[in-house]
């Protein structure tokens, strides 16, 4: 989903393997965007997985993250904006508190997500019994 910043613009879905960049729209929302034109939105669902690549130092700093990070996208309700990342160590910010310019990669969508979570059971895995006991 597009921040509701960005509904003025043409959007489409982000896919899986895809490397975008994080740009000021011209109405001066943050979004990400295929070229260099801003004049698309590419939206990415909560729960999809990205890596940035090349936070600045001063993200790194404020944010306590590395200049390349694996992170969850996410959905804040407070305030006027509301598209944000979860890094690893739990901190969520806001698509408009990072650099204009960092290059994002989809990792997995939201879709895939899920659809992997439903294959993997991990109660269903039994590691104490003993695989010879299993067949």
């Amino acid at each position: 989903m597009c921040d509701y910043s960005l509904e003025a613009y043409q959007s489409r879905p982000a896919t899986t393997g895809e490397k975008l960049n994080l740009d000021r729209f011209p109405s001066g929302s943050m979004g990400f965007s295929a070229g260099p034109a801003s004049d698309v939105a590419v939206c990415v669902l909560p729960d999809a997985q990205l890596r940035l690549e090349g936070l600045s130092e001063t993200v790194q700093k404020a944010y306590g993250v590395g200049p390349v990070e694996e992170v969850v996208m996410t959905r804040l309700e407070a305030g006027p904006y509301k598209d944000a990342v979860r890094f690893s160590n739990g901190t969520e910010v806001l698509l408009q508190r990072l650099d204009r310019g960092l290059t994002v990669v989809i990792l997995a969508t939201a879709a895939i997500r899920a659809a992997t979570h439903e294959l993997i059971d991990p109660t269903a895995i039994d590691i104490e019994t003993p695989v010879s006991e299993h067949v």
